[in-house]
C-alpha cells in the first residue's frame, strides 16, 4: 500500500523548507532512513530521511520548489501501484491554497465553488506561486499550457521558463503573414501582423570613442535563503530600536598571557584549544548577571529579564552569518563553555546545526579581530537589547608609573545598546566592569 513522506518539522521556527536537490528519482527503491532530498531553511542546509521503505511512486515537488513543513514530499509504495490510488493520498486542500484568487467580476458574486483538487490542470487554476509570478512579468496566459510537469499536472516554473524559450506566441493572422519577430505588443505578448510589417530597427552609430562598455557586465539575483532573513532582520534591528554604540579598550596582557599558559598546558587537560575568543566571551557570562537589562528581550512593550545567559555568537559561514546560542552559558566551565562553542560553530559551518540552536539568545558577542578591525558598530540581534563588538588586539602608546613611554596591546570593544530600555551610563558601567573581568582574566574564570 502506498504512503507519504512528509516535509520534516525542523524545530519551532521553521515554517517551510526548500528542496535543494533530490537524491532519488521516481522508480528507485528506498530503505527507511536512506536520504530522500537535500533541503534548506532559512537558516541551516539539511538531509531529509525516508520515514519508510518501498519504490518512489512519485516526486511531488521540484527542485528550487518551498515546501510547507509536514505537507506530502514524496510517496513511496509498491512497484506498478495504480495511479489513482497515490492520487487519493495527496491531500486536496494542496491545491486550494495554490489556486488563483478570485477576479472582482460579476462571476464573483456567484456561489463559491468546491476548491480544486491536487489533480486539476492548469486550465482551471493549479498554477505554483512563483510560475503565476514568472508568468504575469512575462506576459504569458498560464490557461494556455494544456498540462504542467508538476504534480498532478500542475503549472510550475519551469513549465513558463519553457514557454518563454519557445518565443513570443503569434496571432492567427501573423502566422499566415509569415516572418518572425523578437516580441511582440498584442494581448499576452503576441506577435501581431503589425509587429510583423514593423521596419527592423536601425543599429545605433557607433560612438566616436569608447574606451569600455558601460555599465559593463552585470547580473541580478534575488536574496533568498540565509541573505534573504539577514537582510530582514539587519533592517528590522534598526527600524525598532534605538541603536547607540559605547567603544572602549582593555589591557589584553591577561589575556595573551593565560591564552598562552593554556596552550601550552599538559594534553591530558584538553586546555590547549582554548581560544582568546572564547575567554573573552567567558568574560562577557560572567559580567552578565551583574546587569539584568543587558540580557533582556524587548518586543513591544514586553521587557523580558532571563535569569540564566544563553550566549549568542556571530559565525561566519559559506552560506552566510548564522548565530548559533551556547544555552545556559553560565553554568559551565571554560573548558566546558570552549568545547561546546567549537560544536556549534563546527555544525553551522558545515550546515548540520540543528535549527533551534540558532535562536533563543540573550546577549550575542560577534568578534571581527581578526581581521583588523579597531572598532565597528555592531547592529543588535533582536529582540536582545544589547550586543557585543570585539575588536583586534592592538599595539597602543602607554606612559608607563615612571613616566615613559610604552607600548601596551589593548583589546578593542563595541557595544551597542537598544536605548529604549539602557541609558549610556548603564553601557558605560557595564563596558569598565567587563574591562575589569578582561584585565584579570585568570580570576575571571575562577569566580
Amino acid at each position: 500500500m502506498a504512503t507519504i513522506v512528509v516535509m520534516p518539522q525542523l524545530g519551532n521556527s521553521v515554517e517551510s523548507c526548500i528542496i535543494v536537490e533530490w537524491l532519488v528519482s521516481e522508480g528507485d527503491t528506498v530503505a527507511v532512513d536512506q536520504t530522500l532530498c537535500s533541503i534548506e531553511t532559512d537558516k541551516s542546509t539539511m538531509e531529509v530521511p525516508s520515514t519508510d521503505a518501498g519504490t518512489v511512486l512519485k516526486l511531488l515537488w521540484a527542485e528550487g520548489d518551498e515546501v510547507p513543513v509536514k505537507d506530502p514530499l514524496i510517496i513511496l509504495g509498491e512497484a506498478g501501484e495504480a495511479g489513482e490510488d497515490i492520487s487519493a493520498l495527496v491531500p486536496s486542500d494542496s491545491a486550494a491554497e495554490e489556486a488563483p484568487a478570485p477576479q472582482d467580476s460579476p462571476e464573483a458574486e456567484a456561489p463559491e465553488a468546491p476548491a480544486p483538487s491536487f489533480a486539476t490542470t492548469a486550465a482551471n487554476g493549479a498554477v505554483s506561486p512563483r510560475a503565476r509570478a514568472l508568468a504575469g512579468s512575462k506576459g504569458i496566459d498560464t490557461s494556455s499550457i494544456a498540462e504542467g510537469s508538476g504534480p498532478h499536472g500542475r503549472v510550475i516554473e519551469r513549465d513558463v521558463q519553457a514557454v518563454i524559450a519557445q518565443g513570443p506566441a503569434y496571432t492567427s493572422a501573423a502566422t499566415q503573414l509569415g516572418g518572425t519577430a523578437v516580441s511582440g505588443t498584442g494581448l499576452g505578448g503576441r506577435v501581431t501582423t503589425a509587429d510583423l510589417l514593423k521596419p527592423a530597427p536601425q543599429p545605433p552609430a557607433p560612438l566616436a570613442a569608447t574606451s569600455a562598455d558601460f555599465p559593463g557586465a552585470s547580473t541580478t539575483e534575488k536574496l533568498k535563503g540565509v541573505r534573504k532573513v539577514v537582510a530582514q532582520r539587519m533592517m528590522a534591528s534598526l527600524q525598532e530600536s534605538a541603536q547607540l554604540t559605547l567603544n572602549t579598550s582593555a589591557n589584553a596582557q591577561g589575556l595573551l598571557a593565560l591564552r598562552k599558559k593554556l596552550k601550552n598546558a599538559e594534553e591530558s587537560l584538553g586546555l590547549g584549544k582554548i581560544t582568546l575568543n572564547d575567554l573573552v566571551c567567558y568574560a562577557v557570562v560572567k559580567t552578565l548577571p551583574k546587569y539584568p537589562a543587558f540580557n533582556a528581550t524587548l518586543e513591544g512593550l514586553d521587557f523580558t529579564l532571563f535569569e540564566q545567559v544563553h550566549l549568542a555568537f556571530a559565525a561566519d559561514t559559506p552560506r552566510g552569518l548564522l548565530v548559533p546560542v551556547i544555552r545556559s552559558a553560565q553554568a559551565l566551565s571554560l573548558k566546558q563553555f570552549s568545547a561546546e562553542a567549537k560544536r556549534l560553530a563546527s555544525e553551522a559551518i558545515e550546515g548540520t546545526i540543528a535549527p533551534d540552536y540558532l535562536s533563543g539568545g540573550t546577549f550575542t558577542v560577534t568578534n571581527i579581530g581578526s581581521f583588523g578591525i579597531e572598532s565597528f558598530t555592531p547592529v543588535i540581534n533582536r529582540p536582545q537589547t544589547a550586543i557585543l563588538g570585539v575588536a583586534a588586539i592592538t599595539p597602543r602608546p602607554v606612559v608607563t608609573a615612571e613616566g615613559e613611554i610604552g607600548v601596551e596591546q589593548r583589546l578593542g570593544l563595541s557595544l551597542t545598546i537598544d536605548h529604549q530600555v539602557i541609558d549610556g551610563a548603564d553601557g558605560a558601567r557595564f563596558l569598565k566592569d567587563l574591562v575589569r573581568a578582561i584585565e584579570n582574566i585568570d580570576v575571571t574564570v575562577l569566580a
